[in-house]
């Protein structure tokens, strides 16, 4: 069994920061891709941005103010967010590919934290 456990999300106003962090627990074989995606009220869920190794992908409403980075000896993904705008608010949801043993590997979720951007 596989968890992924969020943290950091909350009310924040215009031009503040928060950092989200994901940490994935249980039965780990090695942990690939990790990203976060985010799905705002009446609209699908996105992608935010992705991590493997050292190759990141943003997309591009977040370039140049939110960063992915992660701890592979904690299986953990953050997500730095700078310079928030009120169209940031959304449900943030944690993604990783895992493999859990040598032949088999499948997607997982984290339950989704909420950020919301207002004054």
């Amino acid at each position: 069994q596989v968890q992924l456990a969020e943290s950091g999300g909350g009310l924040v106003q215009p031009g503040g920061s928060l950092r989200l962090s994901c940490a994935a627990s249980g039965s780990i074989f090695s942990v690939n891709t990790m990203g976060w995606y985010r799905q705002a009220p009446g609209k699908q869920r996105e992608l935010v941005a992705t991590i493997i190794s050292s190759n990141r992908d943003n997309a591009d409403s977040v370039k140049g103010r939110f960063t992915i980075s992660r701890d592979n000896a904690k299986n953990t993904v953050y997500l730095q967010m700078n310079s928030l705008k009120p169209e940031d608010t959304a449900v943030y949801y944690c993604y990783a590919h895992i493999r859990v043993t040598m032949f088999r590997s499948q997607d997982y979720w984290g339950q989704g934290t909420q950020v919301t951007v207002s004054s």
